[in-house]
């Protein structure tokens, strides 16, 4: 996984809703463990977290793979002896979720004569986006963008997983920021970060204008900004009141309804850049 512009925040996220969703498991008071394995190679896990799972304190190791690894199995086994050294006494869940291409080839275990041992492979193509997608929740919709999208348009589905995300965050920017890093994050591991940007610009460049709730945007905050120029005319002064209802007014259709500056300022006949100045 992708964490070197991913906050702690945003990983714990990840984790708790791929323990939720696709480990189907309960995860509860996560604490990340240095994971950073002292070897030549120098590898680093990517996801080991002290936590409990089902109740039961635990230590949770995921591994998010883009493509088949022939030394997967042993590199596994390497991580659960070094977090074996540290947390003896716990047990290790560990889970490899495979999310590439090619049809999975990698082998889940290392059965010899003096060992045997095995780990959890989840391979993403046995999952439809879909499932995730119709769940409707911000967690679910991030995590549909590792399944499989069964022949659908790669641009689409991403298009309608944006789109929905700002919908259901509305005027939360700070939580749709979020969202849209996992998103990121998450799609670069399927190697999706381009077709991510091109939907986003899309997005962009939408005309709002020529969408119905433009229309009602602008009539909702015209009603609104005569409502509003009304209560404070009576006590401020009839032409001062009307002059500050408009302005929030066209504050409100700027942020709500997401108009543009140039719009809302043409529509109720004031100053762009005056009206810019109120928005700084």
């Amino acid at each position: 996984m992708k964490k070197d512009t991913t906050t702690k925040e945003t990983i714990k996220t990840i984790t708790e809703d791929i323990a939720k969703y696709i480990l189907e498991i309960r995860v509860e008071d996560i604490k990340f463990v240095d994971k950073e394995l002292q070897r030549v190679e120098k590898r680093e896990a990517d996801i080991v977290a002290l936590c409990k799972i089902n109740g039961k304190e635990s230590i949770l190791h995921i591994e998010i793979q883009n493509s088949n690894d022939h030394t997967m199995s042993k590199r596994m086994l390497r991580y659960y002896t070094d977090i074996k050294f540290r947390f003896d006494n716990l047990p290790i869940h560990q889970y490899l979720i495979y999310i590439g291409r090619p049809k999975l080839s990698m082998s889940d275990s290392i059965i010899e004569e003096s060992i045997s041992y095995r780990y959890n492979i989840i391979d993403m193509h046995t999952i439809d986006c879909d499932k995730f997608i119709k769940m409707d929740t911000p967690d679910a919709l991030v995590l549909s963008v590792l399944c499989d999208f069964k022949g659908k348009d790669e641009l689409d589905i991403l298009l309608y997983i944006t789109r929905r995300l700002e919908e259901l965050t509305k005027d939360d920017e700070h939580r749709l920021g979020k969202y849209m890093l996992i998103l990121e994050t998450l799609s670069t591991n399927r190697d999706l970060k381009e077709k991510l940007k091109e939907a986003e610009e899309m997005l962009r460049e939408i005309k709002y204008e020529d969408l119905p709730s433009y229309e009602i945007g602008m009539e909702k905050g015209m009603e609104r900004g005569m409502e509003r120029g009304m209560e404070r005319g009576y006590s401020n002064g009839m032409s001062e009141g009307l002059t500050q209802g408009i302005i929030e007014t066209a504050i409100m259709m700027i942020k709500k309804f997401k108009l543009s500056v140039e719009d809302v300022a043409k529509e109720l006949n004031i100053s762009i850049d005056e009206l810019k100045k109120h928005l700084k």
